[in-house]
């Protein structure tokens, strides 16, 4: 298993790790199988989405702060329901196949970190199967 670390610098960030993934992919040298990729923070996720055009991202966050507010009558009390609720709608986990020796993701298809509590310093643990 791999960790590696990611240094968020927003309260609310969609980061682009494609890249920090494939090269673990490549390191390994494994050329059939999948990897999992797991987020071990309740108020951080995962998604995959076309990374190609920013205004995805900027779309993405739009909608989720249409869809859970900060203004509402949260009953946790540390001020990150909001936070908790999207990474719970975003997930914590992906799985993805590899395949000659590379991710199997569509042509606009990335893997995005999703920040919803930041900045913080943040963990993915890979898992290569």
């Amino acid at each position: 298993m791999k960790v590696l670390e990611i240094e968020t610098k927003s309260k609310e960030e969609l980061i682009d790790i494609t890249h920090l993934v494939a090269r673990e992919v490549q390191t390994t040298g494994i050329k059939e199988g999948g990897i999992i990729i797991f987020v071990p923070h309740t108020t951080a996720g995962l998604t995959i989405n076309e990374n190609a055009d920013p205004a995805v991202k900027r779309d993405i966050l739009l909608a989720l702060r249409h869809m859970v507010p900060d203004d509402l009558p949260y009953a946790h009390g540390e001020g990150n329901s909001p936070a908790h609720v999207k990474a719970s709608l975003c997930g914590s986990c992906l799985y993805l196949i590899i395949k000659d020796g590379k991710l199997c993701l569509g042509t606009w298809q990335g893997i995005t970190f999703c920040e919803f509590d930041g900045p913080r310093r943040r963990r993915l643990f890979l898992a290569l199967l």
